[in-house]
């Protein structure tokens, strides 16, 4: 691992031990449930000092050099750096968690004064913005709140983070650095919490994020005031201003967002579809102003600094031309990481790109896995949650295998390549597929996801993007007409991305694996690209098998089990048996850019595997069938099942047979039935909810019973229609109406007679769901009521119906919120 000119030397080992205890200290502090109180933690940190301030350097590089005692003290080495990594990660999250948000302020109109930082964002609801908080007051008296809040302005009509807004006055033009004073209403950070779903909340933590809440700007509520432009925010007063000429400038919508990635870091400004290419051919990196699109920006500049600091004989005596590349490279990144915004990423790459610049300066000639673990211990000792980001992981892999495969340059002379050129060409080939080769399984670990074209695509867009548009897009900073030239440069890559993107088998979608497994397959791929002879990279093949046919379990014949997502005030509901899959609705609609079938449902349908056969819209309403074009879109072999009308915009995507009380079929020995609406009912004017399909599914205690929106009067046919019977009996209800009073009545609970209850609703839900009779009702007929707020996603198998699994509570860490 080490250079011949180490070996014998006992500080490299003694370093590198030090680095990774300090890695693995701060990702075991990462796995906490819960956080200790704060002494703990600074009682590790000072037994890890003192452990390095008693333990001389040359004693523990004597010990090292012993035989005998080498792995004493490497053990000793990497305990204490474990130690004060666990320790001091755990301070920072201790005091970070104090300032949190208190739960009586909930719900509650606080006048607050802050300062808009960041880029406001609008949006066809409004604007959103980041505020810090200078004073906050309810009820004239001051009290302690976050000192940043994630802020949303929403115009009238709207209704948002479960409250309802009425009348607004609409939202006023903000500008980064102004001070206003605004009625806020505040909640704790909450997210929805699924298998293999985006962390929301672990974001906001990594952001500094302790509170999210919306104005109220109603007409009976004080009048939002601006007190002034200060300048506490002028790298983001000048991006807002870059980003709003690059926009007027630039008619091509789709060019100017992508220039406004480039160049502000303002990814809000690229269409959903936009994103869905670049996914697919692998090259959203360079668009996200992620740590790999820095260091190529790095590696550009240093490039352009040496070939003009050559020109320069006297710029060459006064400092060598490599310094002042490794310089200019680092001072450039570092600048236009800024421009960008200065995001967590780009502070880890800066950080990165710092630390190897300052030891190549200094003449140290550390080895590679000295200088690559110094890099990533100093980054998490930035910020220790980046180890929670696949970002730091697909870069530090990727730089790893630059290192560990720097042999290019002889292998292309000993296979004949000759020229400066051929030779450059070889290196950018050679380099882009063992790249590639090594973070596949990495990638499918991560996202499920793989981009077979991304090696093509990717050949063009990374030198395209970072030689040719990113600087055009910079250049249009000083010259504005250049912004033309640069979305002329945009038309044509979108162009090859677009026509990569339609390819056959474009995208590989896998399963998402157990955490073992896919490190088994990452290995695997590591060691194929290795410098190591071949007989020994073929070991790497079986390692990658496990990741490629592993599957998820699927219940045994006769078994079924439940997934209620969680997707917020709406109902989606993943059926599966042996061989089959059914989804019961589909989810709310978020906005006119987001839906639960975008942002939960397809994400979750690849990570499990799963092909629909039936999607089952209980009825028309919206928290029902939000997310259902994205999922039809991603499953088109699914029939249609539902209540919704001839006329609906779904029948254009997929004509639905409608649910009718009668329909039966089995799946796998598992029994489906429909129980309501009768046919007549379609003849009869009714509200959507009276319509709502009802779906059985299973036999005896093993059932269950899903019912969309049904209300009193429904739940008393039902009840009329099977009466003497334990027709209607099930082991678990989806409770009508996301717990709506006038659902639930106790005739139908009493005839159901639930073991277990799942209600599917909105955090502080604006319709106050489930209503407090309900849950009354619920408990009086002894039956576990279960919520997604508090349990996220909610798992039921019918082979074990004693038990509900809750996704908040299995994958639970200290950032998460805990619902009072």
């Amino acid at each position: 691992m080490f250079s011949a000119a180490h070996r014998t030397s006992a500080w490299p080992r003694t370093v590198f031990a030090v680095l990774l205890g300090w890695v693995l200290g701060a990702a075991w502090q990462l796995q906490q449930a819960a956080l200790w109180p704060l002494w703990i933690y600074m009682l590790f940190v000072l037994l890890a000092t003192v452990v390095y301030a008693q333990a001389a350097p040359e004693n523990i590089a004597k010990m090292v050099r012993h035989s005998a005692s080498a792995g004493v003290a490497a053990v000793l080495v990497l305990l204490a750096g474990m130690a004060l990594g666990w320790g001091s990660t755990g301070v920072r999250a201790v005091l970070f968690a104090s300032t949190a948000l208190a739960p009586a302020l909930e719900g509650r109109d606080l006048r607050v004064t802050g300062v808009v930082e960041g880029l406001p964002q609008s949006t066809e609801a409004g604007l959103r913005f980041t505020l810090r908080v200078e004073q906050a007051l309810l009820d004239g008296q001051a009290v302690a709140v976050p000192t940043r809040m994630a802020v949303a302005w929403y115009a009238s009509g709207y209704a948002l983070l479960g409250e309802q807004t009425g009348l607004q006055r609409v939202p006023a033009p903000l500008q980064a650095g102004e001070r206003w004073q605004l009625t806020l209403r505040a909640r704790a950070p909450h997210g929805s919490m699924n298998p293999h779903g985006f962390d929301y909340e672990l974001w906001l933590w990594e952001q500094g994020l302790q509170a999210s809440a919306y104005v109220r700007a109603g007409p009976k509520d004080p009048e939002p005031q601006r007190l002034g432009q200060t300048w506490q925010a002028p790298v983001a007063l000048a991006r807002q201003a870059l980003r709003d000429r690059m926009l007027a400038s630039v008619q091509d919508r789709r060019a100017a967002g992508l220039l406004a990635a480039l160049v502000v870091g303002d990814q809000a400004a690229v269409e959903r579809s936009d994103w869905d290419v670049f996914r697919a051919t692998g090259v959203a990196h360079l668009i996200s102003i992620s740590g790999l699109h820095i260091t190529m920006f790095a590696w550009g500049a240093a490039l352009l600094t040496g070939a003009v600091w050559r020109r320069s004989r006297r710029l060459c005596l006064a400092l060598p031309a490599p310094s002042a590349a490794l310089l200019g490279g680092l001072l450039l990144a570092c600048g236009y990481a800024v421009l960008a915004g200065w995001g967590v990423p780009a502070q880890r790459t800066c950080l990165m790109l710092a630390t190897i610049t300052v030891l190549r300066l200094a003449g140290a000639r550390w080895p590679w896995p000295l200088v690559w673990m110094l890099a990533c211990a100093a980054v998490v000792a930035l910020d220790p949650w980046a180890l929670l980001q696949p970002g730091f992981w697909l870069s530090f892999v990727a730089v790893g295998v630059l290192f560990a495969t720097d042999s290019g340059a002889a292998r292309a002379y000993s296979t004949g390549v000759r020229g400066r050129f051929g030779l450059k060409l070889w290196h950018l080939l050679r380099e882009q597929w063992v790249i590639t080769l090594a973070l596949a399984p990495l990638s499918l670990l991560l996202f499920g996801q793989l981009s077979i074209v991304g090696l093509v695509a990717n050949l063009l867009a990374i030198p395209w993007v970072t030689l040719l548009l990113t600087p055009l897009a910079l250049l249009g900073v000083v010259v504005p007409v250049v912004w033309g030239l640069a979305a002329q440069a945009t038309d044509l890559l979108w162009w090859w991305l677009s026509a990569l993107a339609t390819w056959p088998g474009a995208t590989l979608t896998w399963p998402l694996p157990p955490l073992g497994w896919g490190l088994l397959a990452v290995g695997g791929g590591l060691l194929c690209v290795l410098p190591v002879p071949w007989h020994l990279r073929a070991l790497g093949l079986p390692l990658l098998l496990p990741l490629l046919l592993w599957r998820p379990a699927l219940p045994a014949p006769g078994a079924f089990e439940l997934l209620a997502a969680d997707v917020g005030q709406g109902n989606a509901v993943l059926v599966r048996t042996a061989r089959h899959a059914l989804l019961f609705d589909a989810g709310p609609r978020y906005s006119l850019e987001s839906d639960a079938g975008h942002r939960v449902l397809v994400p979750l349908l690849k990570a499990l595997d799963v092909t629909l056969d039936t999607v089952v819209l209980s009825h028309r309403d919206t928290d029902h069938v939000g997310g259902a074009a994205a999922v039809l879109a991603m499953q088109p072999q699914a029939a249609l099942l539902s209540s919704i009308e001839p006329g609906h915009p779904l029948q254009q995507l997929r004509p639905a047979q409608r649910c009718e009380a009668g329909q039966r079929w089995v799946w796998d020995g598992v029994p489906f039935e429909v129980l309501h609406p009768q046919v007549a009912d379609y003849a009869q004017p009714a509200k959507p909810n009276a319509l709502s399909c009802v779906l059985r599914i299973g036999t005896g205690a093993h059932s269950a019973l899903l019912v969309g929106d049904i209300e009193a009067a429904q739940e008393a046919r039902l009840v009329q229609a099977w009466q003497g019977t334990d027709h209607l009996r099930a082991a678990v209800l989806l409770v009508p109406h996301h717990g709506s009073k006038t659902s639930s009545t106790p005739e139908f609970l009493q005839a159901v007679q639930p073991q277990w209850a799942l209600v599917q609703a909105g955090y502080r839900n604006r319709f106050g769901h489930p209503a407090p009779p309900v849950l009354a009702r619920y408990a009086e007929a002894r039956t576990h009521l279960v919520s997604s707020p508090r349990c996220g996603a909610m798992r039921w198998r019918s082979a074990q119906p004693q038990n509900v699994a809750c996704t908040r509570e299995d994958e639970r860490r200290y950032w998460h919120h805990l619902v009072p």
